[in-house]
């Protein structure tokens, strides 16, 4: 017992020595990566207005790798966000900005008018396969809740994978393959609900919201400007710039502490009584990524637990099933609110 005792004192010693170097670091690269973040957020920002917030989850959903579902009312900016984000970073196979594809669902798409299909060359007398706009860098699905559940369905492996399969073959999208995803408020006529297997590869799901009165207010006596502003967007990053931010961001610093919360978190989604279906061991490894990239855009190299309330929603929300309404607002929030209060009594960075 004395020896595990004191195994456990080392350990935490070596995990204090650790953080203290990382507070103490002064790292110029770290400055670049700010940078960066900075000059796209600005740029971005010149024809979205009001949206900060919103645009903070969009890229921490970019840079930790994963897609993101955005649900609201039509008319609230999100193709124009979705857009400007493409065309703000440079591709090489794009003559301006990322290869930005936009389908909009509806009742009678069809599989193929995503994944492509084959047509008969005559030069060749053969069958060629025409890819279709899930071969993209930035794919906006637009009200994705107005198709079908088949078509739904085809998005799956491009997003679990990175690749399509026609028939016997195999087919990799892009390196850097991002899916904003729309869709209405389930109450509206003419939706088919996501089913949780196509939630679950959705790092995070927000709402956009209409922006403050007085950004709308300015956005109808600029509306030309800005969409002048939208058709002139040029690239402030490359697409090798946003592989660095996901490596960096990959090595940001997060506590034993806060690992073990998120851990705790998702398990007690399991056992509440308020929740039908909890959160998987991938939504805990979701979690961990999408605090490490939130964390490197508000200029940290840790996490800490302040991340996990701003984040939690986001990320589990969608995941779990609930058994009323009153459950979905106020389980999640206590179950997160008791972690938050466990983290702030041991002072992890003091």
């Amino acid at each position: 017992m004395q020896e595990e005792s004191d195994m456990t004192v080392d350990t935490q010693n070596a995990i204090n020595e650790t953080v203290r170097d990382i507070l103490e670091e002064k790292s110029p690269e770290m400055n670049v990566h700010s940078s960066h973040l900075e000059t796209l957020f600005a740029n971005v920002g010149e024809a979205l207005k009001g949206k900060d917030k919103e645009l903070t989850l969009i890229v921490t959903a970019l840079l930790a790798g994963g897609h993101i579902l955005i649900e609201d009312n039509p008319g609230t900016g999100k193709t124009v966000m979705a857009k400007t984000l493409s065309q703000s970073i440079s591709g090489k196979n794009a003559e301006n900005g990322l290869l930005f594809k936009r389908i909009q669902f509806t009742p009678d798409l069809l599989p193929m008018d995503l994944i492509g299909l084959h047509l008969f060359d005559d030069s060749s007398k053969d069958f060629v396969f025409k890819k279709g706009p899930l071969f993209s860098n930035v794919l906006l699905a637009d009200e994705i809740n107005r198709a079908s559940p088949k078509v739904q369905s085809a998005l799956l492996e491009c997003m679990a994978e990175n690749q399509i399969t026609v028939g016997n073959d195999t087919y990799p999208l892009e390196k850097l393959f991002f899916v904003i995803a729309t869709q209405n408020p389930i109450e509206i006529e003419g939706t088919y609900p996501l089913p949780t297997a196509q939630l679950d590869r959705f790092f995070m799901k927000i709402n956009f919201g209409y922006v403050a009165p007085e950004d709308e207010l300015n956005v109808y006596r600029h509306y030309l400007d800005i969409d002048k502003k939208i058709a002139t967007v040029q690239p402030v990053l490359s697409e090798s710039d946003i592989f660095k931010l996901r490596g960096k961001s990959e090595e940001t610093f997060i506590h034993e502490e806060i690992i073990k919360s998120i851990f705790n978190i998702v398990n007690t989604t399991r056992e509440h009584k308020d929740i039908v279906l909890g959160a998987s061991p991938r939504s805990g490894i979701i979690f961990i990524k999408c605090l490490k990239a939130y964390a490197l855009i508000n200029r940290r190299s840790f996490v800490i637990e302040d991340d996990i309330q701003h984040l939690a929603k986001h990320i589990l929300n969608h995941r779990l099933i609930f058994k009323n309404k009153d459950a979905r607002d106020n389980a999640l929030n206590n179950i997160v609110n008791k972690e938050i209060s466990r983290l702030s009594k041991l002072n992890l960075y003091l």
